[in-house]
């Protein structure tokens, strides 16, 4: 029988010939430390830029301060559809794929207590706020042929017969067959789960001037991934090589933090605000397993690594960096508004612990991250005492030092409410764009990736 040999490239044919399709725990790091702009319809709809205007379920989520500028009770639920279309182009080959998603995405109440004891500390208010702080559903392929033959052993020409996963050597190496010539690679990247953020707030108003609010902020994190990479090469005489490789990586856990914030009214029209959101806790749980398969079309043995298919877990913490975020609005009496935030993060303050069996992954963290800047602006008009028209502009910058410009999120958003007596209904549309690269073998070009996101969201507010 002929030898088969299997050359990669300097790397050892085992699962980790193909390095790790999954993401690292330096990119989760950075993945669970971001969140998406989700909330009310109407706050999406002015892009999220309620930092100094409160009165918004969602906008407690950036500033506590603002549940106090509720005037009543009231509870609001949000439905959203989101729509992606990412665009892969690996060595050439550009392949679409677009998918819809669709849930719950907010849903909250704020008690409103006026309190007639006191003539400065005039109105207080409770509430709690559940949101989608990072959706993680998505599903694309990856389609092309880099002519770099991954499964293949030692150099051409010479057999090492230690890595032959047959075993069905023999002394001459003239009848080694080379699988060198690539038919075609493909990836398949599926990821699903979300991270649930709930917000309990506590507001006070003094003299109509001044907010004050703390907010206890607990997440509930579950992402979950399939990576799957699909090797077909021939060595010029019809002897067929196809390889599959796939990993399964689910993360699980909880997190906390702590947010506070103000909001001055300097005049009846300005106001400014400021929150400090400290680091988010994180406690994780992380399950893993792999599978290697190689099927030549001249040996009936099917080659499959690891034999032992149990699952790895291991369990580690994250400190994701503390946010703080500036804001102003003006009020144009009651016909309109325009607002602006602006929010800083510091990525290089992310942590991976414990921290001495994640030293590399946290070395780069600081050579590899960067501060960020978020801007988001909106606006409101009251067309009549039942209809508004709402629009915003968001940026949101990557925390990678490397990234080009293309890899910052920019959109836009429109919207519209209604108002009947105690109840609202508002709708929003949200467009965003960014690109970006995923590696997923080690001596490949990464994949570059177009992303455009459609959200469209509809919230039901109903006064007490």
């Amino acid at each position: 029988m002929k030898k088969i040999i299997f050359l990669i490239g300097g790397l050892l044919l085992s699962s980790l010939a193909i390095n790790a399709q999954v993401i690292s725990n330096f990119d989760g790091a950075v993945l669970f430390s971001d969140e998406d702009n989700n909330g009310t319809a109407r706050y999406n709809a002015m892009s999220g830029a309620f930092g100094a205007l409160g009165g918004d379920l969602s906008a407690t989520d950036i500033n506590p301060a603002g549940l106090s500028v509720f005037n009543h009770t009231e509870a609001a639920v949000t439905l959203g559809l989101r729509n992606t279309d990412i665009s892969t182009s690996f060595y050439g080959t550009r392949t679409a794929n677009n998918n819809s998603y669709m849930n719950m995405t907010q849903a909250g109440a704020v008690l409103v207590f006026n309190n007639p004891l006191s003539l400065n500390w005039t109105k207080f208010a409770l509430g709690i706020n559940y949101s989608v702080a990072k959706d993680y559903e998505n599903d694309y392929n990856v389609n092309g042929n880099s002519g770099i033959a991954n499964f293949i052993i030692g150099p051409s020409g010479t057999s090492d017969l230690s890595l032959d996963p047959y075993l069905n050597y023999d002394d001459d190496t003239t009848n080694d067959i080379f699988y060198d010539n690539v038919s075609g690679q493909f990836f398949g990247n599926y990821t699903d789960g979300q991270n649930e953020k709930t917000t309990i707030s506590f507001a006070a108003q003094y003299n109509d001037k001044f907010h004050i609010g703390l907010g206890i902020v607990t997440h509930r994190l579950e992402y979950y991934q399939k990576a799957l990479f699909e090797h077909s090469s021939n060595d010029g005489n019809n002897n067929l090589l196809d390889a599959s490789f796939q990993q399964e990586l689910k993360t699980y856990g909880q997190g906390a933090a702590l947010n506070i914030g103000i909001i001055v009214k300097p005049t009846q029209e300005l106001r400014l605000g400021f929150a400090f959101q400290t680091p988010t806790w994180y406690n994780l749980t992380e399950e893993f397993t792999e599978d290697l398969e190689i099927k030549v079309s001249n040996n009936s043995n099917i080659y499959r690594e690891p034999e032992n298919t149990s699952i790895n877990v291991f369990e580690y913490d994250i400190v994701t960096p503390a946010k703080a975020t500036a804001s102003i609005a003006y009020l144009f009496g009651k016909e309109g508004l325009i607002s602006l935030d602006y929010t800083f993060k510091n990525y290089t303050k992310t942590k991976l612990k414990p921290s001495s069996e994640f030293v590399d992954a946290n070395n780069l963290v600081s050579t590899e991250l960067q501060n960020t800047s978020e801007l988001r602006l909106g606006a409101e008009w009251r067309v009549s005492k039942i209809v508004s028209l709402r629009g915003g502009y968001y940026y949101k910058q990557s925390p990678y030092s490397a990234a080009i410009d293309s890899d910052h999120v920019k959109g836009f958003s429109l919207g519209t409410g209604f108002k009947f007596g105690n109840t609202k209904l508002d709708l929003a549309y949200q467009k965003s764009s960014n690109t970006g690269v995923y590696g997923f073998v080690s001596d490949l070009n990464a994949a570059e990736l177009d992303i455009n996101t459609g959200k469209v969201t509809a919230t039901l507010v109903i006064g007490l």
